[in-house]
């Protein structure tokens, strides 16, 4: 191979590299910012209640807004495992964790500044007339998420990691075959642990909450979260197809057997 075309090779890694980091910080962060909203699936969707009995108590699908792109967020770790190794996605994720910490720290410090007069008085009714105290508003949806951070990023930290780890070990099973089982399997015991270890640390251990309803709570988010992944499923084969077509046959299956045999360190 001449030096044009393993410059021309390298910059196809890099560009994807890049692209699916993006996709995947991004998808990660808003979904921190996003998850403090608890928002009814059934009303959304226009059902009726699911009324699901767990452990003696009847439970809805009232969730979390970021449940919503989480499992986004594992599929992207399953295309940067499949092409880039475990060291892609550990790399990744650490880096995400401590964008997410700095981007809390930046929300928390904005919500110790001083409101200008101008910015209370021209947003003190919402668009029905209703009175709005819009600073406090700002602060109690902002400082309700800083509550959950350090739950969310030892979940984050501690879903990736065992992700990695599960697709990894299925594709030693697999080969290069059935994409959909290291995938599907390493994304449902990621988000079995993603789910109950925010709730166990952030209303268990720094709440009020009886370890009984956070096993409801989880499960139901679990159910949910799964059902996503395994709805999502064709989009992976098909974020699979356009990177072996954007990077070629030969280019491909190189970087899918490389990153099979990486060593996984972080650095």
């Amino acid at each position: 191979m001449n030096s044009s075309a393993a410059s021309s090779n390298d910059h196809k890694r890099n560009r994807l590299f890049i692209i699916l980091s993006g996709f995947f910080i991004t998808n990660a962060l808003v979904a921190e910012m996003v998850g403090i909203k608890i928002f009814s699936a059934e009303n959304t969707l226009g059902l009726n209640p699911a009324q699901i009995s767990v452990f003696g108590t009847i439970f809805d699908f009232n969730l979390t807004a970021g449940t919503i792109l989480w499992p986004f967020v594992f599929i992207s770790t399953d295309i940067i495992n499949e092409y880039f190794g475990k060291a892609g996605v550990r790399r990744i994720s650490v880096f995400t964790a401590g964008l997410i910490a700095y981007g809390f720290f930046i929300i928390g410090l904005s919500t110790l500044l001083e409101p200008a007069q101008f910015w209370i008085d021209s947003n003190n009714t919402d668009s029905k007339g209703n009175p709005v105290i819009i600073n406090t508003a700002f602060n109690t949806v902002f400082r309700q998420g800083m509550g959950i951070i350090t739950a969310s990023l030892v979940a984050f930290l501690v879903g990736q990691f065992v992700d990695v780890y599960v697709f990894q070990r299925l594709r030693k099973i697999s080969g290069s075959k059935m994409l959909w089982l290291r995938a599907t399997g390493s994304t449902v015991v990621s988000q079995l642990i993603d789910s109950f270890v925010v709730l166990f640390i952030a209303f268990y251990l720094l709440g009020n909450w009886s370890i009984l309803f956070v096993l409801q709570v989880g499960i139901v988010n679990y159910m949910a979260k799964g059902l996503l992944a395994l709805i999502l499923t064709p989009l992976l084969y098909l974020v699979h197809t356009v990177i072996d077509n954007y990077l070629g046959k030969d280019i491909s299956e190189k970087m899918v057997e490389e990153a099979a045999q990486s060593s996984g360190k972080l650095f």
